[in-house]
């Protein structure tokens, strides 16, 4: 087995089919708890923190579609990876 069909076979199916979800739920869920504390309680502390919380959900969700944007780009243009359903 080469290292393309090892990554290509086992690590990117286990990366992409179990890790990179809960973070993507993991990071919707921190902004959404941001937004609910940031709307839904009262004072002024309540809505910093919920304004905090929703903005580094935001960013988490902008740095995965990102980076995982620049691994598929890697796998496909340098382990010649065939990318699912033509992305």
């Amino acid at each position: 087995m080469s290292f393309a069909e090892l990554v290509g076979n086992v690590i990117v199916p286990i990366v992409d089919g179990a890790i990179i979800p809960l973070l993507y739920a993991l990071s919707f869920i921190f902004f959404l708890y941001g937004v609910v504390k940031y709307f839904f309680l009262a004072g002024e502390e309540a809505k910093n923190e919920g304004k905090t919380y929703a903005i580094f959900g935001l960013v988490g969700l902008v740095v995965l579609f990102s980076v995982w944007g620049f691994v598929r780009l890697i796998l496909h243009s340098f382990l010649d990876y065939a990318l699912p359903f033509g992305l």
